[in-house]
C-alpha cells in the first residue's frame, strides 16, 4: 500500500521503507505479466466481490470464516483490462483494490459475508480507507444479481443502525463487471510477511478506527 496525501512524517517514512523492502515500484518500462479475470464459480460455490481499502487487510477476516474456500486479492470497478498493481495504486485505471471471496452458500450466506465486510471497513470514508487515500481505495460492494443488490442494500441499513458514529455511509453498491487478480506476491501477504503486514496495519490505524466505528463487533471480525 502506498501512503497518500498528508501523514505524520514517521508513518510516511516507515511505510516508504516498508514498500521499498518488499520490492514495489518496478520500472515503468517493465512489461506487465499477463493476467486474466478470475474464473467462474466452481460447482457448489459462489463468488462475492468487495472493496475495502488495502486488500492485504481484507483477506484475513474472510479466510477465517467456515464455508469460505478462498479469498483472492485483485482489482475491480474500472474499465481497463488486466491492470497492474502499480497502475491501480497510482489511480490511473478507475479500479479499486478488491477481494473476491469464493464460498459455499450452503455453509455461509451472502448476508453473513456482508456482516464481516462492514465490520472491517470505515463506511464513512468514500475517498479511501484509513491511511490509504484515493478512489483506488474506495469502499464498494459489487453485486452479481438483483437478489444480492437487495441483500446489500438491506445490510447498509443495518450497518447504519450499528455504526457508533453519526456520519453518512459512503459505501457504493454497484453491479459487478470484472475482477482481475493482483500479482502473486500480494496474495496472502499477511501470511508470507507477517511482520511487515502487522507494522503496516498498526501504522495505518486500521484497528483503532474499527473499534471506534463498531466496538466489539470489530474485534470479533478481524
Amino acid at each position: 500500500m502506498q501512503p497518500r496525501r498528508f501523514y505524520p512524517v514517521l508513518l510516511a517514512v516507515t511505510i516508504s521503507l516498508f514498500v521499498a523492502s518488499v520490492g514495489f515500484g518496478a520500472p515503468a518500462k517493465t512489461p506487465a505479466p499477463a493476467k486474466i479475470p478470475a474464473p467462474a464459480p466452481l460447482k457448489g460455490t459462489a463468488l462475492a466481490t468487495f472493496a475495502g481499502g488495502c486488500f492485504w487487510c481484507m483477506e484475513p477476516p474472510f479466510e477465517a470464516l467456515p464455508g469460505v474456500a478462498s479469498v483472492t486479492s485483485g482489482f475491480s470497478g474500472g474499465m481497463e483490462r488486466n491492470p497492474t498493481y502499480e497502475e491501480v495504486s497510482a489511480g490511473k485505471t478507475g479500479h479499486a483494490e478488491a477481494i473476491q471471496v469464493r464460498y459455499d452458500p450452503k455453509r455461509i450466506t451472502y448476508d453473513e459475508l456482508l456482516r464481516v465486510y462492514w465490520h472491517n471497513i470505515d463506511p464513512t470514508s468514500g475517498d479511501g480507507q484509513f491511511c490509504d487515500r484515493g478512489r483506488q481505495y474506495r469502499p464498494v460492494i459489487f453485486y452479481n444479481n438483483a437478489a444480492e443488490r437487495r441483500i446489500a442494500q438491506d445490510s447498509r441499513f443495518r450497518a447504519k443502525k450499528e455504526l457508533l458514529v453519526k456520519e453518512p455511509i459512503m459505501v457504493q453498491i454497484v453491479p459487478f463487471m470484472a475482477f482481475y487478480p493482483a500479482e502473486g506476491y500480494h496474495q496472502d501477504y499477511y501470511k508470507k510477511n507477517p511482520e511487515h503486514y502487522q507494522a503496516y496495519r498498526a501504522g495505518c490505524g486500521r484497528d483503532r478506527r474499527l473499534r471506534q466505528l463498531w466496538g466489539e463487533a470489530a474485534v470479533a471480525h478481524h
